[in-house]
């Protein structure tokens, strides 16, 4: 949806590279319950656990936040917007050479992946699989997600420039349109567009960028929030996000509540049957609501000096705060090594031992992001105080870019 946050986002947001964990932990954990077939055979916590690709939307709400944020304080402050170009070479940087590591190592390593065309191994390296076919090749199906935050990363200058405008201010109102709008392209794209779009090609526009704008609203609609609040402008809105983001135990409970009615069969199947319309829209909307109340408290609220509450220990504490600095590798890197370690012990797919295939998965994971965290992330990211494609008075696209990645990566 990671690379270290720039100083000041990391002051305001301390809790933003845990959640980040939280997301790419979710995602393998939903993968290695599904290669143990663990889906169907445990009742209730079978279905939580094929939810946990609530992972996905959690990685959208931040890069939501953490991306749109510089352009909403330069319009309130009126000052020079993120420089474009550079805002692009640092995602760049970012998203590009640890994803090239999981994709070669899956193209190359996976027997699955030797009947691949030359097309079909570009497309891939190029994030570009769900635009030209079905989806992401073996060891990497799970970069359907990726593609949408890369392509996100490519629209949101636009989306920006719509929403402020080049007029020196910040108006709600236009901010607020293009989240409506946002949405309802999410909610038509579920309904009709998917289907009308992908009618007749053999493409998945399931997983495509539309579907997933609302995510990203609701990630923009915290950042504008939060710049309206530093900025003395609290109406009564934002004083009641404020009162509630006080209450993490509440947001998390009742994000659990709704996570748990999305796993019935209100939000589809469990498993890889095609869900209706109805049934796509439903889980995306219940996913959104989840994604905006895990990451809620950690951006509206309110600081208390000199007191730590269990929400703060939890996700401040340097071990949970490292796991976010290495979750971009855990999220690039699992897939291709569940698939080794499926290969390495002769387990067979769908036929149990899921707590193993998790425990092997997480711990190779671990070991695997640190070491491209320090041989490849850190290393790439020096680079990006290089401003190559960045225009002479412009500002850089520094504050509250950390991540996304997936998360954000």
């Amino acid at each position: 949806m990671s690379t270290p946050p720039p100083e000041r986002a990391v002051e305001q947001f301390p809790h933003l590279d845990s959640l980040r964990a939280v997301g790419a932990l979710a995602v393998l954990t939903t993968h290695a319950a599904f290669w143990g077939g663990e889906y169907t055979d445990n009742g209730t916590a079978g279905r939580l656990l094929a939810r946990l690709d609530v992972g996905v939307a959690l990685f959208f709400v931040l890069s939501g936040f953490l991306l749109s944020r510089a352009w909403l304080q330069a319009a309130a402050d009126a000052t020079p917007r993120p420089a474009t170009g550079h805002y692009f070479w640092k995602r760049s940087l970012r998203i590009v050479p640890v994803y090239l590591v999981a994709a070669v190592a899956a193209l190359t390593l996976i027997d699955a992946n030797a009947v691949l065309t030359l097309g079909d191994r570009v497309a891939t390296l190029l994030l570009a699989s769900t635009l030209v076919g079905p989806g992401f090749p073996a060891g990497l199906t799970h970069m359907w997600s990726l593609a949408v935050e890369v392509h996100f990363y490519l629209v949101l200058p636009l989306l920006m420039l719509l929403a402020t405008g080049r007029r020196p201010g910040l108006d709600v109102r236009r901010v607020g349109t293009l989240l409506v709008a946002m949405t309802a392209t999410s909610v038509w794209w579920h309904l009709d567009g998917a289907a009308r779009v992908g009618r007749g090609h053999d493409m998945d526009t399931a997983q495509w960028l539309p579907a997933y704008l609302d995510w990203f609203a609701i990630g923009v609609g915290l950042a504008l929030a939060q710049v309206l609040l530093a900025r003395g402008r609290d109406g009564r809105g934002i004083g009641l996000l404020v009162r509630l983001a006080g209450q993490p135990g509440v947001c998390w409970s009742v994000a659990g509540g709704l996570l748990l009615i999305a796993s019935t069969p209100v939000a589809g199947p469990v498993l890889l049957a095609a869900p209706t319309p109805g049934q796509s829209l439903t889980k995306n909307l219940l996913y959104a609501a989840v994604g905006a109340l895990v990451v809620l408290p950690a951006v509206l609220r309110a600081p208390h000096p000199g007191t730590t509450t269990t929400f703060d220990r939890l996700l401040t504490n340097r071990a949970a705060r490292h796991l976010g600095l290495v979750s971009y590798g855990i999220f690039c890197l699992h897939l291709p090594l569940l698939h080794l370690v499926m290969w390495a012990t002769g387990w067979e797919l769908f036929a149990g031992r899921g707590l193993q295939i998790w425990a092997l998965t997480l711990i190779i994971s671990l070991v695997a992001a640190e070491a491209v965290y320090r041989l490849v992330e850190r290393p790439t990211l020096r680079l990006k105080a290089v401003q190559p494609l960045r225009r002479r008075g412009r500002a850089p696209a520094e504050s509250s870019t950390a991540a996304t990645g997936t998360s954000a990566r």
